[in-house]
């Protein structure tokens, strides 16, 4: 029943900071002048890096972490910091769009990086890795990125239910619990610290 629960913890988390719900705007945005199968190919695309990237971390980023002389929680600060940047940007403007000179790269950047595996998420599964394990970080990061999949290739019937101020109020919504995620994230660290 532990690991259950410390792996729901740990879904949770996750998705909520890689918040594929919350970046429906955004991701139409950046692919609306793209053909359906261009769109699938860029999804595709975006979803398996950001699942090596995640995979990556989860495996090397206690090593990482050393390598600079880094702890979990310094790391948590300056992820928090940036986190909330991201978050109070959705919140004023209601996008993170970025302007991109080649559409065939979307699917990395901006989409995979730092949309989807962005320094919340990276510190996210380091952080799930720490405190429940690699299994569970591991799958964690298996379903959050298949749900993510998922989401993207019904991206276009989800956008149509949701509507365009249906998807922006959910973005907002997720800016808000990203920016309280990213407070969290910068009093642990902190509190390491001062204590």
């Amino acid at each position: 029943m532990d690991f259950i629960s410390e792996l729901a913890k740990a879904i949770i988390a996750l998705f909520i900071i890689v918040d594929p719900f919350g970046n429906i705007p955004i991701f139409m945005g950046l692919t609306e002048k793209m053909a359906d199968t261009q769109k699938k190919k860029v999804y595709n695309t975006a979803t398996f890096v950001g699942f090596i990237l995640l995979l990556v971390f989860a495996f090397t980023g206690q090593e990482i972490l050393t390598i600079f002389g880094l702890s979990i929680y310094s790391f948590e600060v300056a992820g928090g910091i940036l986190l909330l940047i991201i978050a109070i940007r959705i919140l004023i403007s209601g996008s993170m769009h970025e302007d991109v000179e080649s559409p065939e790269s979307l699917g990395a950047v901006p989409i995979a990086i730092p949309l989807l595996v962005g320094p919340g998420a990276i510190t996210t599964t380091i952080f799930n890795l720490q405190v429940y394990g690699t299994v569970t970080a591991i799958l964690a990061v298996l379903i959050v990125l298949s749900l993510t999949w998922v989401i993207l290739r019904f991206i276009n019937g989800i956008y149509r239910f949701l509507g365009r101020t249906g998807s922006l109020v959910i973005a907002r919504v997720m800016a808000l619990l990203i920016a309280a995620i990213a407070i969290q994230y910068i009093l642990t660290g902190v509190t390491h610290f001062v204590v």
